[in-house]
């Protein structure tokens, strides 16, 4: 279980430290994929081994499922932690998550999420206003 909330930076190579906290979780190698609001997701080859099951369940012939099996599979990138604890981010997802310096590495339950400084803020303080009403709309599924 990936909980709590990280602040770290990003190199001008793309390099991250990943929290100690979670390394011994997720192994030597993890997937890093894009992920939804402007975020990468990266999980344990565990998971991402669900994940690609659930994908292949898709049905091809609908055309938004071949383009969200196509967006979660091309942008994944397969990772190992250096001696220092850092992953080796790839350019493009470095763009797409628009991760310059600041990040913040956010645990989301089964997986972990990487979002610029820039981007989590206001999306954090929107969660944390709506919060109530978010609580209230999917109660129904926790129980």
């Amino acid at each position: 279980m990936f909980i709590g909330e990280y602040a770290h930076n990003i190199d001008k190579k793309g390099r991250m430290i990943i929290p100690a906290k979670f390394r011994e979780e997720l192994g030597d190698m993890i997937i890093v994929t894009r992920g939804l609001d402007g975020c990468l997701n990266i999980y344990t080859k565990q998971q991402w081994a669900l994940i690609y099951e659930q994908l292949q369940k898709l049905p091809s012939t609908r055309k938004d499922a071949r383009m969200f099996v196509r967006m979660m599979t091309s942008k994944a990138a397969e990772c190992e932690f250096d001696s220092q604890g850092r992953i080796l981010i790839p350019a493009s997802l470095v763009s797409m998550a628009q991760l310059v310096k600041e990040c913040v590495v956010v645990g989301a339950g089964n997986h972990l999420e990487i979002w610029s400084k820039e981007n989590w803020e206001p999306m954090d303080e929107m969660m944390d206003t709506s919060f109530e009403d978010l609580a209230e709309n999917l109660t129904e599924f926790l129980l």
